[in-house]
Formats: structure tokens, sequence, C-alpha cells
């Protein structure tokens, strides 16, 4: 990797869930309180940069993918000037600061949404979002069929007989990227951000923006472009952020959440003059199958280099499940972009851990960037028995209780301790009415068998998920070998992955149910787990100098 290359390249980023990280104010809730005092933490882990999730003002009806005001920090999370002195202290570590926006829609309480509400049918304040008359008698069925992501129609009528559009909840009106106000004001928040040290923004939703003004069924479609996914006009409002990220210092970058069928049609975001990088999720729907992930992997970097676009490699994030629990059983069906992965039976979280430490080790060893998702470093399984009562994604309301959300990833962590909750928040302070003071309770409950996973109990011991990811990303940042460049395939039976990186790198995973010998090489530089003559056990990896 040349030292002269964009950060952004090679990064190693670590995604902080906010509400789910630390929690600064004892309130229960992760803030940016607790970010800053984590800080010296990720610096040791050895991560490059931060993507945090929405922070601005909202009425949480997503957990703040429904922004009411995106130049605000929410309440719950502190002030825009405790986030400027967050960028300030991260720099300082040497860490940069991705923050998340959100423009496929706005929460109802905008002031754009409720101006529209108030103006009526056919004012210039509802041609920012995407009102209809309804079909029907009295228009009083949707303008269409489509569905929400979140369950139920995608359509909701208002007191004076139209209906908007909204992808997701009825509080999260879609904005319409057809009206020039929606991109003045993106750009106009994007330099908001910038002025204020933001390193660069993932995309939310970045495949969405644009829809079909024409609004057809999905009904029986066949073929041509989708209605309102991954349509070719959205790369014309990437052009112009590219624009905006390009008028400041420092190598400023996107990242788009951008779910498309093919590599081909996400190398289109790439583009020179278009978004610097997106979340690869056809590599975090790959089964633990030798053969389809040097499949995966091939192509991604055959078809990102069409377009000198770096690879970034995901393997979980807030809205699937912990790999650590897919890994440790089979998927139901395949996995396919804009669908949720559904598990079959009970998982093996003894296996599951095993093949994600390898997979830490293979994912870390390709060329381009990574993400982190907050937690995967201590080998956090999904929760998957949360109690009916505290579930609080709209995806199970919305679903009719059938399908029970993203809680399961986004419990708060643990730092600390024997108990819930594990350090997450801080002890309330003694008084003399209540001398025994414990923490407030975290907004999501955390398993009671969770205290051997805490960072604490985990630091030190070099058999730890934790202490695997700082040795990774330790070798990652010393080795002239890894970041960005190219690979090398070399000649392994069926069930192994051996790949060598130059100079002098060689990554191999063994998928197979049989030990496999290590090739030739001077030192071992690290290993997924022991290894006992020279050979290395199913489901294993090994980082070697050659």
């Amino acid at each position: 990797m040349s030292p002269t290359a964009p950060w952004w390249r090679s990064a190693v980023i670590y995604q902080v869930y906010i509400r789910s990280f630390a929690d600064g104010d004892g309130d229960g809730v992760g803030d940016i309180a607790g970010i800053r005092s984590r800080l010296p933490y990720l610096k040791s882990l050895g991560v490059d940069a931060l993507w945090i999730n929405p922070w601005y003002k909202s009425p949480m009806a997503d957990h703040g993918y429904d922004v009411a005001d995106y130049r605000e920090i929410d309440p719950l999370f502190g002030t825009v000037a405790e986030a400027e002195r967050l960028v300030e202290e991260a720099h300082a570590h040497g860490i940069r600061i991705v923050s998340d926006i959100v423009p496929n829609h706005s929460s109802d309480q905008h002031a754009w949404f409720r101006a529209a509400l108030t103006a009526g049918p056919g004012s210039p304040e509802r041609e920012r979002y995407v009102f209809r008359p309804g079909r029907g008698p009295g228009g009083s069925l949707p303008p269409n069929d489509w569905d929400s992501r979140f369950g139920g129609p995608a359509w909701t009528r208002v007191a004076d007989g139209e209906w908007y559009l909204h992808l997701f909840t009825p509080q999260q009106p879609d904005l319409n990227w057809q009206h020039p106000d929606v991109h003045g004001e993106f750009e106009s928040v994007l330099r908001f951000w910038f002025e204020r040290g933001v390193d660069g923004f993932r995309i939310d939703v970045a495949h969405g923006l644009v829809k079909d003004p024409e609004l057809p069924d999905l009904a029986g479609r066949i073929g041509g472009a989708h209605p309102f996914w991954d349509r070719d006009e959205v790369h014309d409002i990437y052009r112009a952020w590219r624009k905006v990220a390009d008028e400041y210092p420092g190598d400023r970058a996107f990242v788009a959440e951008a779910w498309t069928e093919t590599p081909e049609r996400l190398a289109a975001y790439l583009r020179p003059g278009g978004l610097h990088t997106a979340f690869n999720f056809d590599y975090l729907m790959t089964d633990w199958n030798a053969e389809d992930l040097r499949a995966v992997i091939d192509d991604t970097l055959a078809t990102l280099g069409t377009v000198g676009a770096p690879a970034t490699w995901v393997m979980s994030n807030h809205d699937v499940m912990r790999h650590v629990s897919r890994y440790g059983r089979r998927a139901a069906r395949k996995w396919v972009a804009n669908e949720s992965y559904v598990p079959a039976g009970p998982g093996d979280l003894t296996l599951g851990t095993r093949r994600a430490r390898a997979a830490a080790l293979l994912t870390l060893a390709l060329p381009g960037g990574a993400y982190v998702y907050q937690g995967e470093e201590l080998g956090l399984p999904e929760v998957e028995d949360l109690p009916d009562a505290v579930l609080q994604d709209p995806v199970w309301e919305r679903s009719g209780h059938t399908d029970r959300g993203r809680d399961g990833c986004r419990v708060p962590l643990p730092w600390s301790g024997e108990a819930p909750p594990y350090g997450f928040s801080p002890d309330a302070p003694e008084t003399p009415d209540a001398p025994d003071a414990s923490a407030t309770s975290p907004w999501l409950p955390q398993p009671t068998d969770w205290a051997p996973r805490t960072v604490e109990r985990q630091t030190g011991d070099e058999t730890s998920m934790l202490e695997l990811y700082r040795a990774a990303l330790r070798v990652r940042h010393e080795h002239p070998a890894l970041g960005d460049g190219t690979l090398t395939w070399l000649d392994a039976p069926a069930g192994v992955l051996a790949l060598r990186r130059e100079p002098g790198f060689v990554c191999v995973v063994n998928l197979s149910s049989e030990p496999y010998p290590l090739p030739s090489h001077t030192s071992v530089l690290l290993t997924s787990g022991p290894v006992q003559d020279g050979r290395l056990a199913p489901d294993q990896a090994a980082w070697l100098a050659v």
C-alpha cells in the first residue's frame, strides 16, 4: 500500500451503533460521551476510523434513521459541540470519523414534512416528498402496490385524502429527488459536517433515492429497471456529492450502502467522479464455503478493478444477524439482496466462533478496506432469545409480530464486570438514601452469561477474539503486503483457500473437514487457533511470512 494513497483505500473502519456502544451519562443509552470515553480502547484495537450510526435529532421511530434535523444532534446522544470535540479527540488518536447520512427519507417530524401536510395538495411544499392521489372509489386505495421494507403497504393516507410514499415506516416519508430543493439541502448538510471535521459519510439506502416518476406496480414486472431500487439516475446525485467532498482537504470519502443485483451494478456507484467505496454485501451474504467465497472475492476484485475502486469487505452490521451466529448454522434459503437472512434451525456457537475467527483473518488479508461491526471483535453472537416485550425494532410491529427484527444484533456491548450492564453504563452515584446504587439497565437487556465476553475479561487473554483482532490489525498495519493491492491464488485442494499478497505474505484458510499442512514459510505471523504438527485444523486460518 503506497503511503501516499488515500486512507479510504485500505482503512479498517469500526462501526459504532451509538445507542449500544457506551453510555456516558447513565441513562441506559449509548451517546457521544460514551464514545469519547472509549477512544483509547479503539486506538488500542487498531482501527483507522469510526462509522457512527445516525446521531441527528430524531423522534427515534427507527432509532435515528428518521431524521428531524440533519444539523442537530439528538439530546439523547449529546450536542453539536460534543460531536465537534469527539472529532477533534478522535483525530488526536489518529482515528477518522465517518458520519451516517440518510437521504432517502426524513422524519415525519422534519420541518419540510410538517409544512407539506399543512400546505395541502398541489402545493410546492408537497413536491419535496412523493404525494399522490389514491386509486379506486374516492381514492381510497394506495397509488400502487409497493410494500414497505418493514412490512405493510408503502403508502399512508393523510387527512385531505392524498397518500405519501414511505419505503420504510410511515414515520419516514420518502423525499422526492426530482426536486432541486432536495439536492440543494443535502449538499448543504454535507458541507455543514465537513466543516466540522467529519472525514466522510456512509450513505443510507444509497440505491433507493430515485423512483420511476410513473410509479408503476411491481406485480407483473418482468426485466428492466426496478421502479425504486438502483436506478441509473441516482449516479447524477453522487457525482454532485463527490464534487462537494473534493472541495475539502484530507481525502473526505463516501461509502455506499447499496444493495445491487450484480457486482457490475455496484461498480457503477464507484466510477471515477462518483462515490469512493461501497459495502460488499455479496461477501457478507456468502455462506462458509470455499468455492463460493473464492468466487465472490474474484468477482468483486475483477469488477471493481474495472473502475479503479478498492473493495470494502464486511461480515456484519446493525441490520443483519451477527456472523458468529450465521456461521454456526445453514441458511434456510439462498440469501439475496434486499431480502432478510433466514436461518435453518438452532446455531452451534462453538462452530460459529471458530469459523468467525478464521473469517476475520481471511477478511483482513484481502485487498482493499474492511469494516468491523462493534462487538464482532468480542465474538458476540446474535441475541436470539430477547423477550417479545423488549423488542423495539419497527420491523417487529410492522410485520405483525412475524419478524423479530434487528434488535438481536444491537444489544449493548459488555465492557467489564460479572453481570449486566457489564460497564456499559456508569454506576449511579451513591447517596445516603441509596448506598448501593447500581447502573441503569441498558435500553435492550444483555444476556446474563456474557461475563466471559467482556473487554475486561478478554484483554490479555491470547486465546480471546479481542486479542486475535488486535494482533491482526497490528500485523495489517505493519506488513507492507496488506491493505490495498492485488492477490494471487495458490494451488490448494478443494475446501482450502490459499492466497498470496506481495511482498511475502500468504493467508491460508481451511474450510474443509480434514487438517491441511501449511505451505512452506519462513514464519507464522498469526493463526486463528492452535496449529499442531504444522497442520491447519478445519475452520482455521493462518497468516504466514514467505
